[in-house]
């Protein structure tokens, strides 16, 4: 059975990697230079897609290390004496 840590770091990478087929695939069709409200909508629509790549690679590079899991265990184990 899969450990929490791994199971959501392969959630991370999932949502990373449909991040990256939705931007390639909007990128192109997004019109920032048009003006008014669909260009508005380009840039927000951009803006939350680029803070969603950051939020997954944040939980990616920030997730606990299986080591330091352990060493915290073993801590806990050894204050309960």
């Amino acid at each position: 059975m899969k450990k929490r840590g791994d199971w959501m770091k392969q959630r991370l990478l999932l949502c990373l990697l449909l991040c990256g087929v939705m931007l390639y695939y909007a990128v192109p069709r997004l019109s920032l230079k048009s003006g008014g409200l669909e260009s508005l909508f380009a840039g927000s629509w951009l803006l939350f897609a680029l803070l969603a790549v950051a939020g997954n690679l944040t939980g990616i590079l920030y997730s606990p290390k299986k080591q330091k899991v352990k060493r915290q265990l073993e801590y806990k184990r050894l204050r309960q004496y």
